[in-house]
């Protein structure tokens, strides 16, 4: 599909058990087919993007399109688990199925242990764990991998109200997103989170001539940068030095004060510990930056569109 920047695109996608995951028994070992499984809606080739521009992708919302979502865990995949990377004696941990109670109305996900009698309503914050663009040097990455082309971040910042910013690799750029997620805690312990589909609402614009080498995003509050890599420390001093480079840039701070500023009122919350690279993400409030909006006012200007998008929906 093509698009044009500025456009706003309503699209569906699917959980990452390709809704194969309904039910107790429904364990990942049966009912999937490696490595078909974390399933995205795209690419998307936008009119105009080319190697060094930067993508823009504006997330005006995202709702679950079911009653219901399922978390597992998965045979050797998750922190707490013996993995084909990191092999132990260790047996690989029991298949256990949770499924959720989706409540739109009262925005609320319902838990229920799966081997007690413990429920609880948690709030509804959906994301996606899966955005990006082609990898550069016509390369192929699975789904689930994050890396500089964003990919599965799995990130709870990447929700609606947020911009994100994605370097061009390949001519259209070539954008895809999938693995919606009712919510899902910082780090995505177990490696599965409250997997949904999804019904999102994107906006997408182009910043010509525009460099950015990993992801990035912003909402009303932070600026933010995404670093992926092996061991965790890497994915943590990715996220620092972008953002670091990204205050130099736009808000004119020398690269040794925004190291200092940075040091001071910067929040690291770790995505994901448990996919083929791990993700930390850098956070600054945008309160105690200079004045400079980030991609001159990009994310601004999009979500203004946005609300006049929503005001045209009710």
């Amino acid at each position: 599909m093509k698009v044009e920047p500025g456009d706003i695109v309503e699209l569906w996608t699917e959980d990452a058990f390709g809704g194969h995951v309904r039910g107790p028994d429904d364990v990942v070992s049966k009912v999937i087919q490696w490595p078909f499984v974390n399933p995205q809606t795209g690419p998307f080739f936008i009119e105009g993007a080319e190697p060094g521009d930067t993508l823009a992708v504006h997330f005006v919302s995202i709702e679950p399109s079911r009653e219901w979502a399922a978390s597992t865990t998965v045979p050797l995949f998750g922190a707490l688990s013996s993995t084909t990377r990191t092999p132990s004696l260790q047996e690989p941990l029991p298949e256990v199925v949770w499924m959720y109670d989706v409540d739109r109305a009262r925005r609320t996900v319902t838990y229920h242990a799966a081997r007690g009698d413990w429920t609880v309503e948690l709030p509804m914050d959906p994301m996606h764990g899966t955005v990006g663009v082609a990898p550069a040097a016509f390369e192929a990455r699975s789904s689930l991998v994050p890396a500089e082309h964003g990919g599965n971040l799995d990130t709870p910042e990447m929700r609606a109200g947020t911009t994100c910013f994605l370097g061009v690799n390949v001519e259209g750029a070539l954008f895809a997103l999938g693995d919606g997620h009712c919510r899902q805690g910082e780090g995505e312990l177990c490696g599965v989170a409250v997997e949904a589909a999804m019904d999102t609402v994107v906006l997408i614009d182009l910043i010509k001539g525009r460099v950015t080498l990993w992801p990035r995003l912003e909402n009303d509050a932070y600026v933010m940068s995404a670093g992926s890599a092996r061991p965790l420390e890497d994915a943590f001093r990715i996220a620092q030095w972008d953002l670091c480079t990204w205050l130099s840039e736009d808000y004119g701070l020398d690269r040794l004060d925004a190291y200092q500023l940075l040091t001071q009122v910067a929040e690291s919350p770790v995505a994901n510990v448990v996919d083929p690279n791990y993700t930390f993400v850098c956070k600054a409030p945008k309160r105690y930056l200079p004045a400079g909006p980030a991609y001159g006012g990009m994310h601004a200007v999009l979500k203004e569109t946005a609300a006049v998008y929503r005001a045209t929906k009710h």
